[in-house]
């Protein structure tokens, strides 16, 4: 499977390099584009909960690295929960 990894920016100026099993994150984010922090939050849940739905298809068992992944993101997002104005910038894929 084509592994990708997509940048972020978050709302303090840090960023974060995040892991996908799969291209499908292209379906959900857009390069330069900034998303306000719930909703990046529900389009990355959904990404890559279908790119560990791929894996398991094609190996068998899901992929724990999204599953991980995604629980560095919602752990980051945490501390921007109480701004309702956070927003999530999409830096790049590679």
């Amino acid at each position: 499977m084509p592994v990708m990894h997509f940048h972020v920016r978050w709302p303090d100026g840090s960023e974060t390099r995040c892991y996908s099993p799969s291209l499908v994150v292209q379906d959900f984010l857009i390069p330069g584009q900034c998303y306000g922090l719930h909703d990046f939050l529900q389009r990355t849940r959904e990404a890559l909960g279908i790119a560990s739905e791929r894996v398991r298809a094609k190996y068998g068992f899901a992929c724990s690295q999204a599953m991980d992944q995604l629980a560095e993101i919602e752990h980051i997002a945490s501390r921007f929960a109480g701004s309702a104005d956070a927003e999530v910038l999409v830096i790049a894929f590679d």
